[in-house]
Parts: C-alpha cells; structure tokens; sequence
C-alpha cells in the first residue's frame, strides 16, 4: 500500500534521523484516529528490520523483508487491543522475555502498540523499564490519541511526534481519488472531515451508505422534533447508536451557536444549514450554551459510568429539551 501523502514528510524526517545515527529507539506517535498511523507504523518498521534499505525504501528482497511482507517475521511484536480494554502487566512481561532472546536471523526488533492508553498501570511501569533499558537494535513504535490521558515519565521516555491531520484541500483531493462509482456530494465530503477533525481515513468510513444514512436519518429526526415538538422521536436513534449519535447531535448544537455568531465558515456539519438555522431561531444563544452543556454530561456519563440506563437518560434529557428546562442535575 502507498503511503499516504501527508504521512511522506513525518516518514522521511523520522528515516533522516535514523539514517544520521540519530534516532530515537522510542517514538510515541499522537494522532487522531482515522489518520493513518498504523501505515505509517508499517513503513517504518519495514525500514527497519529489512537489511539493506536502499535509502528511506526498504529492498524488498532481503529475507527478514520477505518475512514482513508474510507477517511472519520472528523479531516484530504487534500489541493490538483486539477488542480488549486493556493490556495487562502478564502482556509485557511476555513481551519483555521475548526481547531479550536474541533476535531470529539477525537485524532489529520492532515492538508495535497502536494505542497505549490501553495498558494498565502497572503495565506501563513495565513497559517504562525496558523503553529505558533496552536490548540492543530494539525499537518501540508507540501510539496514543491524547498525550494527556498518558504518565508524564512514559511521555519523557519516547520521542514525541504529533501526527497533526491534513489540511482540508488535501484531505479531500485525497477522498475524491479514492471514489470509485459516485462522488461524493462536495458539502457531504467536507461536513465528513469536520466531523472527523480532518482525518481522511475516518471520514471516508463515515462516508459509506451505511454508516452516512444513520447521520442522515438522525437529521431527519431532529427537524420532525422541532416541527412537532415532539423530541422522544429521536429516543430510539439515540438509546441503540453507540454515542456517534449523541457526538452528532452535540456537533449540530455548537455550529448553532457559530451561526448566531456569525461565524459560518467554521461551520462543521456544511451539509446541514437549514437545520442549523432551524435551531439558532428556536434558541437563543445562552440557552444553546446551556443544551451543550447538559448533552456534554449526558455524554460523559454514558462514557464513565457502566451498566448505565440508557433509555431512562435519554428520556429525562430529551424532555427537558423540549421543554427548554435548564437543569444541573447531569453535571458530572
């Protein structure tokens, strides 16, 4: 696979190090989901476990590079979360004693983490002990989505890059190459990368029928509830979504507040202004402060709080909107 266009400078700047004999044997790598860090996780590990890289390529004919591209190579360990919500301390000493057995066939180590935050504490520490004490030619590629959600000492350990999303142009010249039957509507295409925070992978997924409609349909919803007020119509949409409902609702309520602003061209959901100028008439923008706010616990608690009605909290939170009743009882 071809590396994506606004991975090439992050990829080339991080090889030139290496290259110089300065690189760091820990990169932690920031970025948000959808922006193709595990490709560019991919090319750098190629680089390095393949013996004899023809400048920032790796040959393609050596054996360790004929291993990777089988995904059987010995010396490369990749932590996925495998629908898991954490990786425990048992993981890395299991990972700890297979990197100081010398490496198979030679050459480097590469041990691969997509997302960090999923160790536990103690497997942090772990981790932390041998990031600072590593075998030799040993390598961690680390990966996070919030630098702060992180120990300040793993932080201090690693090479820090923050893997910043494409400028919009280029996140949607690279999604107009990427259709294949039907373009996507421009508006569309544009709404999809704010909703995403500009990552081009992210909203290429919410592009597709399936997954657009649910936003779609969820539109549709809100402007019959404001049409009849009757907002328990949106309760079985939000009650079965798995929170992208609620984020989308949350995102049309903020460009409300910009419209009143004045600020259209900051405008996240472009596709979508009529029912932006259907709420910035029927709320003031005090009141819309407020709506964000409650649907922003509502979120939180939905988020931290297990085993949560979900139906009883979507009810209480859908009738005081309709009522326009302000209340402090969902602060978390």
């Amino acid at each position: 696979m071809i590396l994506y266009p606004w991975l090439q400078l992050t990829y080339i700047n991080i090889l030139k190090q290496f290259q110089q004999g300065t690189g760091h044997h820990a990169l932690l790598i920031c970025s948000n989901k959808g922006n193709g860090r595990g490709l560019l996780f991919q090319y750098l590990s190629n680089w390095l476990m393949c013996i004899k890289p023809k400048g920032i390529i790796p040959c393609g004919q050596c054996n360790n590079c004929h291993l990777i591209k089988a995904g059987t190579h010995p010396n490369f360990y990749q932590l996925e979360e495998n629908k898991q919500q954490s990786i425990s301390i048992d993981t890395i000493r299991i990972l700890i004693d297979s990197l100081y057995i010398s490496a198979s066939m030679g050459g480097a180590k590469v041990v691969q983490l997509s997302n960090i935050e999923l160790l536990t504490k103690q497997g942090t520490n772990a981790l932390l002990k041998i990031i600072e004490e590593p075998p030799e030619k040993t390598y961690f590629l680390l990966g996070c989505l919030k630098s702060s959600n992180l120990l300040p000492t793993l932080l201090s350990r690693c090479l820090f890059i923050h893997l910043a999303s494409p400028n919009e142009t280029i996140g949607l010249n690279w999604l107009q190459q990427q259709q294949q039957k039907e373009a996507y509507p421009l508006l569309a295409t544009r709404a999809a990368l704010r909703l995403c925070s500009g990552a081009p992978l992210a909203a290429q997924a919410l592009l597709q029928p399936l997954y657009w409609n649910k936003r779609i349909a969820l539109c549709i919803a809100i402007k019959e509830a404001l049409d009849y007020n009757d907002f328990l119509v949106l309760l079985p949409l939000l009650e079965k979504g798995n929170n992208d409902q609620l984020s989308w609702l949350l995102t049309l309520l903020i460009d409300a507040i910009k419209w009143h602003q004045g600020a259209l061209d900051c405008l996240v959901n472009l596709d979508q202004q009529n029912l932006i100028a259907a709420f910035a008439v029927r709320w003031n923008i005090k009141m819309l402060h407020c709506q964000v706010q409650q649907w922003s616990n509502c979120y939180k608690l939905l988020v931290n709080v297990n085993n949560i009605n979900r139906r009883l909290l979507f009810t209480y939170q859908l009738l005081n909107w309709e009522g326009n009743i302000v209340h402090s009882d969902l602060i978390f």
